[in-house]
């Protein structure tokens, strides 16, 4: 069993899964970071500062609170609904900010490409019929008169 879990380990599909995880976690962090500390500040100054976190609606529990965080520390059921519209939001910017990095990338590993490739000249057309061309004429001739 050893032997079969060392094979499984050694396979190239295992190793290039394993380093785009740990890709994908530094790339993640990237991300979020764009998103909280560059986008969303600026979403906030062109929209005025809209923030949807703190909108809850107490389902259990006695007096109001002044935020989530309060609410959900003295042990009242919320629905809070203000941090699933902030979540789908930050989830949109985040898979625009993936589209348009991926497009980059795509485009750069196009131009490379392009760049890395030799150009091959066309092969040019025989100026006259090919070799078969004239057998199957000289065929085609012989049936006819024979």
């Amino acid at each position: 069993m050893l032997k079969e879990f060392q094979a499984f380990i050694a396979k190239g599909n295992v190793m290039d899964m394993a380093v785009g995880i740990i890709i994908g976690a530094a790339f993640t962090a990237i991300v979020q970071s764009m998103v909280k500390d560059l986008l969303n500040p600026l979403l906030g100054l062109i929209v005025g500062g809209l923030d949807f976190t703190n909108n809850f609606i107490v389902l259990s529990g006695e007096g109001s609170y002044d935020s989530l965080a309060a609410a959900r520390e003295a042990g009242a059921a919320v629905f809070a609904y203000g941090a699933f519209i902030s979540a789908v939001i930050n989830f949109l910017i985040v898979a625009f900010v993936v589209f348009m990095l991926v497009r980059y990338v795509n485009r750069v590993k196009d131009r490379l490409t392009r760049e890395a490739e030799p150009e091959t000249p066309a092969e040019a057309k025989p100026a006259g019929p090919t070799q078969l061309d004239v057998l199957l004429e000289i065929r085609d001739t012989l049936k006819k008169t024979g």
